[in-house]
């Protein structure tokens, strides 16, 4: 049974086809067979594209939140997006996060993510102060990594092609829970807020 006063790990997410998620496993791989130690890799079915982390929530606060995704996504039909290739931040040469991009129609995912955000401030949920750059995480650089390593890494990025057929037709938006444990975070889904345009 849940108290009102518990607290759940949550964020608004776009989730994946499994083809993409087969597509970014072979990427992945691909990079692991280099075997860097200081690499943490995510798990591929866990892989999904994040609108917005909120963070510890409290359960009576889950009708309001969707409340607001209702509202984000009022006038907003189902679009479609595509896998644009690999990248890192804050760059290749030195990476720190390895993700892959975004493309198609992008313009609509910005848009429903800018909408979201400031309806979730009402909340009182904090804006994002930085410009929302849509990816999917794949991997995190563990802190201990050299220099070296660092370059490394960044030179087989920079020399890995690839490429995914598939797409993702979003139709909805979901309010996900994050459960940490000692294997790494397991996800599910709390609600589904329909895209109708």
């Amino acid at each position: 049974m849940t108290s009102e006063h518990e607290r759940i790990r949550s964020f608004i997410a776009i989730e994946l086809p499994g083809e993409i998620k087969s597509d970014l496993a072979e990427l992945g791989n691909r990079l692991m067979d280099a075997r860097q130690p200081f690499v943490k890799w995510v798990d591929f079915e866990n892989v999904h594209l994040t609108l917005k982390f909120l963070g510890n929530i409290a359960v009576n606060q889950i009708t309001e939140i969707t409340g607001a995704m209702r509202e984000a996504v009022r006038g907003v039909s189902p679009f479609r997006l595509e896998i644009l290739g690999l990248g890192a931040f804050p760059r290749m040469e030195q990476p720190r996060v390895i993700w892959v991009g975004i493309s198609g129609e992008t313009d609509k995912l910005l848009e429903l993510q800018r909408t979201m955000d400031s309806k979730l401030v009402r909340l009182g949920f904090a804006r994002e102060n930085q410009s929302f750059v849509p990816h999917l995480t794949l991997a995190r650089v563990r802190d201990n990594a050299s220099l070296s390593d660092r370059n490394g890494l960044g030179r087989l990025l920079t020399s890995t092609k690839f490429e995914s057929k598939g797409y993702i037709t979003v139709n909805s938006i979901n309010l996900m829970k994050s459960q940490l444990t000692p294997d790494g975070p397991i996800y599910s889904r709390l609600f589904a807020v329909t895209l109708q345009g």
